[in-house]
This record gives structure tokens, C-alpha cells and sequence, in this order.
């Protein structure tokens, strides 16, 4: 049992996450970073796999991967069994990973701010990983950006680039990139805190992801260029969320 996550969540992504540009969106942004910065890795595990969304994309990108899905919760499990097809489907505990000097590259998407322990996970993937690979990351960026939003998606925190680089490196990491995205949709994002920040009616997360078919393709096309941008080498000073690329020396 945790109160890191709601497993209920799990059916209700993963009818969700195909069809929302930010999901879409992020994992184009992992698969980039995963060819930029590890292009060599043979074995990968993504901690918090939920349903398989961003597993699927890793699977197709990289057919010759070996590939490893982890995740707290069997009812996360059964839904990634539903998406993908070659990766072995354990289940872990981030607190308590295992795994010694095991892969290249470990993955979390959106999962360190749901564990009090942010540090204690960090240190279990800087065992698991083998010495010269690295690690994968997403969090939630800006504490002044926290909501309602995050109490509905059992968020502990969201992270400032200073506060995440930093325990990174106490992890034992040197950091090859650490990087603001959903930044040229961040005044649409403040604007949807500020105006619900006052609300006191019935909340449900899942309303913010589901926007028009129209807007959601706008905001996919934003964050495509963004992502472009990125990748010539532009880096902003804000964003709704991080990526960090780290490796084990």
C-alpha cells in the first residue's frame, strides 16, 4: 500500500494518454533525449512504468532494446501487459530497486514527486545503473506553480532546477543536461493555476488534460517546435516540467 498514487488513476490514463497532446508531447521529448545522450544502451528500466504509454514508444523506437517495465502497483501492470510486447514486466518498489550495477539507463517519468524519499530512490538507481550509464528523468517544475492539480495526483513536491540538480549530485551523478520544457505553453499553464487557485467546487484532474480536439492539436504542434528548439541547443528559464539527463561515473 502508498499513498504516493491512486491506482484507480491507472484505467482512466490509460484511455487518456493517447489521445493528450501533453503525454504525446512528453514522450517525444524522452525519445529525443534517449537518443541524444544514450545512444549506445542495451538494457533499460523505466521505475513507475504506470500502463505502458511511454514503455510502447521506447519499444518502437528501439527494437533491439532490452527492455524492462517496473512499477509499484500490479493494476499499473496489468494495463502495461495491454500495451506492450517484448519488455519484462516486474514489479518494484523505487525505494528498494535491487538491481546492482544491472543497466545502462533508468527511467522515471513523472514519478520522483510522488515519493517522500526522493533521495533514497535516487541512490537505488545510482546502484542499478552500470558504472558509465545513466539515468532519465521528468519532474514537475516551479513550487509556486503548486495547485489543487497536484494534491488531485498525490504530487509530495515539484522541484526547482537548483533543488533537483542538487540531489542528483548527491546521488553520485554528473549531470550531462537539465532542461525547462512546456515552456512556450507556460503562460497558458500560470493562467489555468491562477484562475482555479480560488476554487472551492468538487475537483477532478483529469478535466485539465481533456481539452478540445482543435486546442489539442495546437498545443501539440507548440510543443513539436519547442522540442525543435531544444534540440538546437535553446534552453528557457521556465517550464511546466524538467528533464534531466545524469550518468554514473
Amino acid at each position: 500500500m502508498s499513498d504516493g498514487f491512486d491506482p484507480s488513476y491507472f484505467s482512466k490514463l490509460f484511455e487518456l494518454e493517447q489521445k493528450s497532446f501533453w503525454f504525446r508531447a512528453r514522450n517525444k521529448f524522452i525519445l529525443w533525449a534517449l537518443r541524444r545522450y544514450f545512444p549506445d544502451m542495451r538494457k533499460f528500466l523505466e521505475i513507475g512504468c504506470g500502463t505502458g504509454y511511454v514503455l510502447s514508444a521506447i519499444e518502437k523506437e528501439f527494437p533491439g532494446l532490452d527492455l524492462y517495465g517496473g512499477e509499484f502497483y500490479d493494476s499499473g501492470l496489468q494495463c502495461a501487459r495491454n500495451r506492450v510486447r517484448r519488455a519484462s514486466l516486474i514489479q518494484v518498489d523505487a525505494k528498494a530497486i535491487r538491481f546492482r550495477n544491472e543497466f545502462d539507463v533508468i527511467g522515471a517519468f513523472d514519478v520522483l514527486e510522488h515519493i517522500p524519499e526522493d533521495e533514497v530512490v535516487l541512490s537505488e538507481m545510482f546502484q542499478a545503473v552500470r558504472p558509465g550509464g545513466g539515468i532519465l528523468l521528468t519532474v514537475p517544475q516551479h513550487p509556486f506553480l503548486w495547485s489543487r492539480f497536484d494534491v488531485f495526483s498525490h504530487h509530495v513536491r515539484r522541484y526547482s532546477a537548483k533543488d533537483l540538480g542538487m540531489k542528483i549530485e548527491r546521488a553520485g551523478f554528473r549531470i550531462l543536461s537539465l532542461k525547462s520544457f512546456v515552456s512556450l505553453l507556460f503562460p497558458l499553464l500560470l493562467l489555468s493555476r491562477l484562475k482555479r487557485s480560488g476554487a472551492r467546487d468538487a475537483y477532478d484532474g483529469f478535466k485539465e488534460l481533456k481539452v478540445s480536439q482543435p486546442l489539442n492539436f495546437i498545443c501539440e504542434k507548440v510543443l513539436d517546435f519547442e522540442r525543435v528548439m531544444v534540440s538546437w541547443g535553446i534552453s528557457f528559464p521556465f517550464g511546466g516540467s524538467l528533464l534531466l539527463a545524469a550518468r554514473k561515473s
